[in-house]
């Protein structure tokens, strides 16, 4: 933070913006209409790039790292005609999949991940920004068998926000826009062999309520999560702001936990593969 006490991303970031300082963990001010719910939005992946970044839920205070299958770093295929990712993409913090919830929709399982966001301003991100999210939508992709819910939301500090209210403005002032979601999501595992992705709903996005249906609930799956009520998953809880949690710590416990990770090394080349 800015007076530089060490906190989980997934855990120590409240869900919904605070109009004051609270837990220690900074939060600014919302400047929109006081009906007007904002979210905090952790970015792990900047638009246009590809390198797979996420938070790592079950490492000790859950940093940001660019995942790892079979030895290799992951990268995302551009998958024709779009380049890596297509919005700023992360997570809503204080959420959890939980893989023992059973979609009454879907019939599909949590997957075990804070509850995932595309965020569709003008602004490239960087990863680890956390950034005030309008919600307006929600779309049910099923990955593998599991529950992956995508937030289509927008930076609340984007000229755009004050225009878009709901998933319907997005469709009518962005043509193409939510197509071209739905393609990318489909596809963009088949390069790595692996079949399209499914959806709920018939691939149509519902609208900001029932979003809010969802991240209510993932975020009382998460209360339970962090105050040891449910299997964790092999999730890692360790925070320190949460006053009911078990896995609550002190400073000092953060910094030993920042501490033990390796030293910086040099960089590896990138392999042709990536």
């Amino acid at each position: 933070t800015s007076e530089g006490k060490y906190i989980s991303p997934f855990h120590d970031i409240p869900l919904i913006v605070e109009t004051e300082q609270d837990n220690d963990v900074p939060a600014k001010k919302p400047k929109k209409n006081e009906s007007e719910v904002l979210f905090n939005m952790v970015v792990e992946v900047p638009r246009w790039s590809n390198a797979k970044m996420e938070i790592a839920t079950k490492e000790p205070l859950n940093p940001i790292k660019q995942d790892v299958k079979k030895g290799k770093l992951r990268y995302v295929a551009n998958i024709f005609p779009y380049k890596g990712y297509i919005w700023n993409y992360g997570a809503l913090p204080q959420t959890w999949e939980d893989p023992n919830h059973t979609d009454k929709e879907t019939k599909c399982c949590g997957d075990n991940d804070p509850i995932d966001v595309c965020e569709i301003g003008t602004q490239v991100c960087f990863p680890g920004q956390v950034i005030q999210v309008k919600v307006l939508g929600i779309l049910a992709m099923i990955d593998e068998g599991e529950m992956d819910w995508k937030v289509i939301a927008i930076n609340a500090e984007d000229p755009d926000a004050k225009n878009l209210n709901n998933i319907e403005d997005v469709r009518k002032s962005r043509p193409g826009h939510l197509e071209a979601t739905v393609d990318w999501f489909r596809k963009y595992k088949v390069p790595d062999g692996k079949p399209e992705n499914q959806f709920g709903f018939n691939g149509q996005f519902r609208d900001k309520d029932l979003a809010a249906e969802i991240i209510k609930s993932t975020h009382e799956h998460w209360r339970a999560l962090v105050q040891k009520q449910t299997n964790s998953g092999g999730i890692e809880c360790t925070n320190i702001s949460c006053c009911e949690s078990p896995f609550k710590c002190n400073a000092d416990e953060t910094r030993d936990v920042v501490q033990s990770a390796p030293a910086f090394g040099s960089a590896h080349p990138v392999s042709p593969e990536g």
